[in-house]
């Protein structure tokens, strides 16, 4: 039977119909790296792309022998050397594209991906993400920062190489800034955050929970917007990567790859979109007034969004997703019950 839920964290609803399971031509499309001499993120290929910024390595900068590496993206949505001054046009404004787009290279190998990296190796990924936010951080012009990867075709993704991309803007999109609000709203009424209260109900249901590694929880959220989705958030408030501590990360690094283990059993190879939400950059106009409790007030999660159907007009003209697997159900295969 088909259900309506609410997403609370996002403030809207997700239509729940477990009958389209059942309808022809699903389209799945899994797909296959296939390693190459000529890709730009392969070790060995250091020259192909702009000069790193950061790299997790005991060698001299652009040269083989790395862990994790970060650049520029050559095909940057933003730049940092612009200046932020807004213009206006009647109605109309716009500021420059100022920001920092960069690519973190996740491994020096081609035919792999997260969901096959070992404890370390994801350490390592999670420690460039949390030191490149750090440096962003510096420049005060940027106020929010979106950390996501896409894998496959279904997930947006262009480049076959484990990749993550980092894109720091000067402004916070709409969506963040609804959700700021929202949640400082709730703070104050119920002095915790929604996405704390979200994961102490979900530890209460346990239904939707899949695996539990010291400070951090997965569990196929209530108001799942795809099928076998899973959100990972802190048990105690954290605000954002760079907050947590060394056994933070440890603890971080055994629940992704528990849970991609067991994605992997569920769906073998498939594509898949990951993305942070997490605290702002900076303080500006526009966050100011939500700053001063966003230590107790947020808890930044990720998600990993498996693209197992493509999306269809329904969910484009509604911005309303229908997911066609109750997430009871996902949590109970993915945990093997």
């Amino acid at each position: 039977m088909s259900e309506i839920r609410l997403d609370r964290i996002h403030n809207r609803y997700v239509l729940i119909a477990p009958e389209r399971l059942h309808r022809p031509s699903l389209g799945h499309h899994f797909t296959k790296n296939r390693a190459s001499s000529t890709c730009p993120f392969c070790e060995g290929n250091e020259a192909l792309t702009p000069k790193e910024v950061f790299a997790i390595r005991d060698n001299e900068a652009n040269s083989p022998f790395w862990k994790t590496r970060v650049v520029p993206n050559l095909f940057k949505a933003v730049q940092i050397e612009l200046e932020d001054i807004s213009k206006r046009d009647g109605i109309f404004e716009s500021i420059p594209g100022v920001g920092a787009h960069e690519i973190l290279i996740d491994s020096p190998s081609h035919d792999t991906d997260i969901s096959k990296f070992d404890k370390e190796s994801i350490e390592n990924w999670l420690r460039t993400i949390i030191i490149r936010a750090d440096d962003l951080k510096n420049d005060k012009r940027l106020i929010s920062l979106c950390i996501f990867k896409n894998y496959g075709h279904n997930a947006g993704a262009t480049q076959e190489h484990p990749h993550t991309q980092l894109l720091a803007l000067p402004i916070i999109p709409r969506s963040e800034l609804v959700f700021l609000e929202r949640n400082i709203n709730y703070y104050h009424r119920h002095g915790r955050g929604i996405v704390e209260d979200t994961v102490y109900n979900e530890k209460m249901a346990k239904t939707r929970v899949i695996d539990e590694k010291g400070s951090f929880i997965a569990f196929c959220p209530y108001a799942s917007s795809f099928p076998f989705e899973v959100m990972i958030a802190p048990t105690k408030g954290i605000a954002s990567l760079s907050q947590c501590t060394r056994k933070n990360i440890a603890d971080l690094a055994l629940l992704i790859r528990s849970v991609f283990e067991m994605l992997n059993a569920q769906l073998g190879i498939f594509d898949y979109n990951l993305f942070f939400q997490t605290s702002p950059l900076n303080t500006n106009f526009q966050t100011e007034k939500y700053m001063h409790n966003i230590d107790k007030s947020y808890t930044f999660t990720l998600r990993i969004t498996p693209r197992i159907f493509r999306l269809g007009g329904f969910e484009i003209s509604t911005g309303m997703a229908i997911n066609s697997i109750v997430p009871e159900a996902c949590a109970k295969l993915l945990r093997g019950d």
